[in-house]
Formats: C-alpha cells, structure tokens, sequence
C-alpha cells in the first residue's frame, strides 16, 4: 500500500533533508513540502472538502514551523483531521516534549538530525494508525470526517463601525437556514453581544483559557443556548479579565467549536489582540468591516496591512464589507478596494439606523422586522460567504431572499435607494 507523506518544514536545509529521505522509503508518496501552519491547514482542508481518501495518511511537522508553533498546529490538525497521523519532527528528545506532542496528538517523534531508520518506523507506525482509523470511519456512517465547521470573523475598521451588529445577524442567518451556529464574542474588553441579545449568563471565553483539553460537555456547560438557537459564548463581563484569554487558548477553543457546529461566527471587535489575532489566523472568512468615511477607511487600511506584515491574513483573502453605504457617499466601495486590496463584498449595508434603534435599545436585535433594508442587506451577505443554505434560505426567506440576490447582486447604488421617504439626518447614522 503506498504511504502519502506531507512535509511541514519551513527550514529549506531540514526540508531537503527530509524529502531526500522520504524518497528512499518503500511505497512512499512524498508531496511537496509546505513552508508554513498556513499553507499546511489550507492544503489538508482543500484535499478533506475533496475527499477523505484524499488526505496523506502521515504528516510531517517540523518544530521550527511557524507562524503557529509546532505543537499547537499539531493539535489544531489533530482535532480538524482525526484520521491523518501527525508525526513531529524535533532535535529536543526529553520526556517533557515526548509528553507535551503526545497530548497534542503526535504519532511519534523523529529526532534531527533525521536517520533513516527511525523515520521509516515513525512513518510505517503513523500510516499504520491513519489507515485503521480511516477503516473505523468509513464503517460508522454518523462520525463527521470532514475539515470541521466554517469559521468568520468579523472585525471593525474602528470602534462603532458596525461589527457586532454584522456579526449576530450573519449568525442569525446561517442559523435560519439549518446549520448549527456558535457565535462569539472575542472583543474580549467591550463585547456587547451579550447586551444585543438581552442575555445574562455568568460562564465567559475566560472559563475556557485555561483548560488544556476541551472535550464537548466542558464546551456546553461554557455556552449560553439563546432561544434563537444560537449557542452563545461571551466575552467576559470584567473587561480586564480578557487578558486571560491568550493567542494558544484561542486556538483551542475555536478548533474546539469548529469540530461541535457548523458554522462559527466570531465578532472580534475594533481592538487587536492575541487571542482574536490567532482566531482571523484560522478562520475560512475574514470579514473587515468599515464605513465609507476618510476615518475608518485609513482604519481598515492600516488593520490589514497590520494582518499582512504579522503573517495573519493576506489582504486578497480579506473580504471589506461597506456599512452606512448611500448612493452619493464620496468613498464608493470601489475605492475602498483599491485603497485596502482587499476584496469589497457586493452586498453593502444601508444606512438606516432607525430600523435598528428600537431592537439594540430593547436588546432584542434577534426580533428585527423581516422588512428591514439592513437586515436584508446582512442576510444577503451571508449568502454570498457561503454560511446559509441556499435550498433554505429561499424557503425560509420567500420573495424576500430572492429580491436580495437579484436585486443586490451587481447594482450597489440600489441598496441605499429610500424605498418610503427622503433620508433624514437620523438615518445617516447607520449600524452602530
């Protein structure tokens, strides 16, 4: 049976190395080798969205490989491909290590510099494993085998450009359409889903930091089920608490929920930090959203040539969303494209705050009416990243939906056409 082998290894000496080796060994497939915890995760989820078969059975991660530490992307593959064999790659053989990759999921460890023999029993021993869990899989038609859920992430250009607002009804939309949703709140000092959706409830982010392993009850008894069906997990109500959070916990707990629901929505706020950073670094979906002002515009510049310049998102796989736009705004969004070079969503959100106000004043965002252009507008968005039903949506949604798509699909301008009366000085506030 040949052996697929995927090489994690940023180093190009150890990468020549390993490869030279990988070529000796019987029935060895060796691909190419990936230089960094990016490319590594995208590469087995285009080949897991294909197919299982598709995935290598054994993997190799160097320790030097970055910008994710060895360890924790060990972890974060173990978790969203069970039936793959993590083999770790490391010139540290003390027992601490050997536990330490052993809790994150390794197979075994090769010691550098790497021997021939010792690679070849790692390897054999690691497609072993991979090939009978692949058997149990396929037997057991109820066991999810796929990359996990699909992670957004919505951040802000700057404070009060609409963020949060965008992120619970992405969340609200998805769940409308069949999946299961989790949507949280990692503006980890003044997050206010909480407050959006009139929820008191005591459990936070923050109970879950310091866990080392999260296993699906510790997850649920963190998670507020909110009568919309949306699982719910909070920002802490003590602000200073957030610091609590750090980059590798949130690594953990979003790898943890993208195995339990289907699609994750995470509403990072207008501030960087480790944890939210480390959260954009994973998601499917990076959503920036800014205003069509000089302000925020130099914002959303300025945050993702930040994402570019800290290795966390490139700006082509970033997606701008335009929020308060109107038709004779002086920034169109075709501007805001050029200036950021990222992608602008071709839905834009109108600005009507006065749809909203009475629903984010009563905390009852989740009831705001169906008729609502903003609303409309979100919805429409969610289609278009691709985290609703389509089938669903135009069941659940009727004319409603399929006057978004057709309406809203090439023609921008429209979407901030008044529809009953001239747009006051109020309405130009847009989202909050």
């Amino acid at each position: 049976m040949t052996t697929r082998i995927l090489p994690a290894v940023g180093d190009p000496d150890a990468a020549r190395s390993v490869i030279t080796l990988l070529s000796q060994l019987p029935d060895a497939e060796p691909a190419g080798p990936v230089t960094d915890s990016t490319q590594l995760i995208d590469t087995l989820a285009r080949l897991a969205g294909e197919a299982l078969d598709e995935l290598p059975e054994v993997v190799l991660v160097h320790e030097r490989i970055g910008p994710v530490p060895a360890l924790e992307l060990i972890r974060e593959v173990s978790l969203r491909f069970p039936s793959v064999g993590v083999v770790m790659i490391t010139t540290d053989v003390g027992p601490t290590l050997f536990a330490d990759a052993m809790d994150s999921g390794a197979r075994g460890l090769v010691t550098l510099p790497v021997g021939y023999e010792e690679l070849a029993n790692r390897v054999q021993a690691a497609a072993q494993w991979s090939t009978g869990v692949r058997r149990h899989l396929s037997s057991g038609g109820d066991v999810f085998t796929g990359p996990g859920g699909t992670v957004v992430t919505v951040t802000g250009a700057k404070g009060g450009v609409g963020a949060t607002v965008t992120a619970i009804q992405l969340a609200l939309a998805s769940q409308a359409s069949g999946h299961t949703v989790a949507l949280v709140d990692m503006d980890l000092q003044t997050g206010d889903i909480a407050s959006f959706l009139d929820v008191q409830f005591r459990r936070s982010l923050v109970d879950l930091a310091l866990i080392a392993d999260i296993s699906p009850r510790v997850l649920s008894d963190a998670v507020f089920s909110h009568s919309t069906g949306l699982a719910l997990l909070l920002a802490p109500g003590e602000g200073e608490r957030g610091e609590e959070v750090s980059d590798r916990s949130a690594r953990q707990i979003v790898s943890a929920l993208r195995s339990r629901y289907e699609v994750v929505v995470i509403d990072c706020g207008g501030q960087m930090n480790g944890a939210n950073a480390a959260a954009i670094e994973m998601a499917d979906v990076a959503l920036l959203v800014t205003t069509p002002d000089v302000v925020a515009v130099r914002g959303a510049k300025r945050i993702v040539r930040m994402w570019e310049r800290l290795q966390i998102r490139k700006a082509e796989e970033t997606v701008t969303l335009v929020n308060r736009f109107t038709r004779n705004t002086e920034i169109q969004p075709t501007l805001i494209q050029k200036i950021t070079g990222t992608r602008v969503a071709s839905a834009a959100v109108p600005a009507n705050f006065k749809e909203l106000q009475a629903s984010i004043d009563s905390g009852r965002l989740h009831e705001l009416d169906a008729k609502s252009t903003v609303k409309q507008a979100l919805w429409s968005l969610a289609g278009e990243l691709g985290i609703v039903r389509p089938s669903a949506t135009a069941k659940k949604g009727g004319a409603l939906a399929r006057r978004n798509s057709g309406t809203f699909k090439n023609d921008r301008g429209s979407i901030g056409r008044p529809r009953r009366r001239r747009a006051g000085p109020a309405d130009s506030e847009g989202t909050r």
